[in-house]
């Protein structure tokens, strides 16, 4: 064989590879959509209401299903560093001043973050607990 039929054959080679590595899907990892998470529920908040004006203070969720990475929402907004995580039955959360300054009706939520995936996806969604007012006087 000479060197330019050896050239030839290699070059079909290597092209032959590369067409089965594409054909066959190599260049492309399967991936697995994030399943639905524990969805946490709220069954009493302790206090259940407070006056405007009062002072700071901690107020206690008590519910099901929480992670432990669990978090309130206090308004839509996610208390992510004021959340303590007691139990899968209870998390805490520190209420500043600020927040009940003004009567009216607030919506607390807990929200168990999701989970990531592995390199091909999987893992868990973030769910949210159906809301539960919290009342401002």
């Amino acid at each position: 064989m000479n060197l330019q039929t050896l050239n030839i054959v290699k070059t079909a080679s290597v092209a032959a590879l590369i067409a089965l590595t594409i054909a066959c899907g190599y260049s492309s990892k399967a991936t697995t959509p994030p399943v639905a998470g524990n969805t946490p529920t709220i069954t009493i908040l302790n206090p259940n209401s407070a006056t405007a004006g009062d002072a700071a203070f901690t107020l206690t969720v008590t519910g099901t299903n929480f992670g432990t990475k669990a978090y309130v929402n206090w308004n839509g907004t996610a208390q992510t560093a004021n959340t303590t995580y007691v139990s899968a039955t209870e998390v805490t959360v520190a209420v500043p001043a600020t927040a009940i300054a003004t009567s009216g009706s607030v919506t607390v939520t807990v929200t168990n973050p999701g989970t990531p995936g592995g390199p091909y996806g999987g893992g868990t969604l973030a769910e949210t607990s159906p809301p539960m007012t919290f009342t401002i006087n």
